[in-house]
């Protein structure tokens, strides 16, 4: 039908498929949602509006839609053990600025990793609407260690009283210590909020530490690592429910995407599979073959390797900017990101490191063996200059990108 009514979209649809099955995705970010997740996404739902919550709409004929949003939320509940979530938002950013909203007034002073040094936009960046309407104060990682040092920020949110504090990151790339975090936020009496859109995936298949029973607001995006539809969410003590529901609607949103919703029930149904915790676990055991075989190779690696899904690559050293680097691999079919490092003397729009992630291609079935490979195929991109055009569909094609 597309094809009928919309061939020039449905041609950039189709080039772009065919760009994603040829292609070796290293995005950090991405991954590949499921066909069921995809059918949900683009089922009859969308034409429902349903402003408000399950049983309290401002629209008739929001029964099935109320069936949807309950059967979202009670799995995202269980499969985090939450006691409250609200599946709305329709992304992590959304989800942050709701849990802002709810808890803060503008003016009030929040803490957050550094965008430099790691951390997101909407954790309190300058450009960003959390840099505008709060009071920042940022805190970075160690110089030589690349790692988030506790003490440091301890000592941070002592002298500056944040109402909040942010942990979290979307380009860290090891363990982040939520205990340890919250024994910060209770000495400094503020709120805890966990920004685990990056691991969430990870937290759920049981191979990194949970925030539930340390942070006070969880929030989340359902794409990344948990392998759903683009969205976000956020999960809570019962007790802020009411809070952040209002903050959500009519705070920050209008009506709720009702077949974005129905996928991520259907993601959420996925990751409660045993199988899913064999996946999630597969991406820590690629992360750490990838990295492991850049430092043999004599790659230079923020923070020395990784505890998570992503590792970040000083390509300063060979000579090269984060974004030289990225557009050297994207012509041989290479897809990571430039991103910068700690202390970068390079701009945002350079960089002299570039982010890699494996949740895309472990869900493509690839396993040790292939990040070897692929690290050899980098090295020889980046440091040899040659040209892997013939490898890299070839591998691609030998892991296609499941139904």
């Amino acid at each position: 039908m597309l094809k009928e009514i919309d061939p020039e979209i449905d041609e950039i649809i189709s080039a772009d498929i065919k760009r994603q099955e040829n292609t070796l995705n290293l995005i950090a970010s991405e991954n590949y949602a499921s066909k069921a997740t995809r059918e949900a996404c683009a089922s009859w739902l969308t034409n429902k509006y349903a402003e408000g919550y399950p049983g309290a709409r401002y629209y008739a004929g929001c029964e099935f839609c109320d069936e949807v949003e309950a059967l979202a939320i009670a799995r995202a509940k269980e499969l985090f053990g939450a006691e409250y979530a609200n599946v709305q938002p329709h992304s992590g950013t959304q989800a942050n600025m709701a849990a802002y909203l709810a808890f803060l007034s503008p003016g009030d002073t929040i803490m957050g990793m550094d965008l430099a040094c790691g951390g997101h936009l909407s954790h309190g960046s300058r450009v960003s609407f959390s840099g505008i309407l709060y009071n920042v104060v940022t805190y970075g990682v160690c110089p030589k260690t690349h790692l988030v040092d506790l003490g440091k920020i301890r000592e941070l949110a002592i002298a500056h009283k944040p109402r909040m504090i942010v942990c979290g990151a979307s380009a860290y790339p090891r363990m982040i210590d939520f205990e340890g975090f919250r024994k910060i936020a209770d000495e400094a009496d503020c709120l805890l909020l966990a920004d685990i859109a990056h691991i969430a995936g990870l937290i759920v298949g049981g191979v990194h530490p949970s925030p539930i029973e340390s942070c006070h607001i969880i929030t989340t995006t359902t794409h990344k690592t948990l392998r759903g539809p683009r969205g976000g969410m956020v999960l809570a003590k019962e007790k802020y429910g009411k809070l952040i529901d209002r903050a959500v609607f009519p705070g920050i949103q209008g009506g709720p995407l009702m077949h974005i919703i129905a996928s991520k029930a259907t993601c959420f149904k996925e990751a409660l599979s045993c199988d899913f915790k064999e996946y999630a676990a597969q991406i820590t055991k690629n992360a750490n073959a990838l990295a492991e075989t850049f430092i043999s190779l004599g790659f230079t690696l923020i923070s020395g390797g990784t505890d998570n899904h992503l590792l970040l690559v000083d390509v300063s050293k060979e000579g090269l900017t984060g974004k030289e680097a990225e557009e050297m691999l994207y012509r041989e079919g290479i897809v990571v990101n430039k991103n910068t490092i700690p202390y970068d003397q390079q701009p945002p729009s350079v960089t002299s490191g570039i982010r890699l992630g494996t949740p895309a291609l472990t869900t493509r079935g690839m396993k040790e063996a292939e990040m070897e490979k692929i690290a050899y195929m980098i090295d020889s991109v980046l440091r040899k200059r040659q040209d892997v055009k013939d490898e890299v569909p070839a591998l691609a094609k030998s892991f296609p990108i499941p139904e």
